[in-house]
């Protein structure tokens, strides 16, 4: 895997009830789980990422990695911007996009979760 814009893009959709719009116009791409927003990828350079984090973990990655910042008009508390300008080891991000779908699939009814075959 790689951290370029079609990889990421590839391995978000791939999550089980994953789609992808631009509720917010151009250049920010949106992924949500059953209308959920999991994840955003910033369609500019360097590429970048929003991503909702545990409040304790984001302020450890953020202190860990100078591309980590609080989210860019997002909460936050809950959500980091991921530079992807290659300081960030790429198992960490996929790790990162996992964590967040899985609190976003974790907040859903449990009739949700179901559908997506995800205890």
């Amino acid at each position: 895997m790689a951290t370029d814009y079609e990889s990421l893009k590839s391995y978000m959709l791939a999550k089980p009830g994953t789609s992808c719009g631009y509720p917010f116009g151009e250049g920010a791409l949106v992924f949500k789980v059953l209308d959920k927003m999991f994840g955003l990828i910033g369609e500019e350079d360097p590429l970048n990422m929003n991503l909702k984090c545990d409040p304790e973990d984001s302020l450890a990655l953020r202190d860990q990695y100078e591309s980590i910042i609080p989210g860019y008009h997002m909460n936050k508390k809950h959500w980091n911007t991921l530079y992807l300008d290659g300081s960030i080891p790429e198992k960490l991000v996929y790790e990162l996009i996992d964590h967040s779908y899985d609190l976003v699939v974790k907040s859903l009814k449990k009739a949700d979760r179901e559908k997506l075959k995800i205890s």
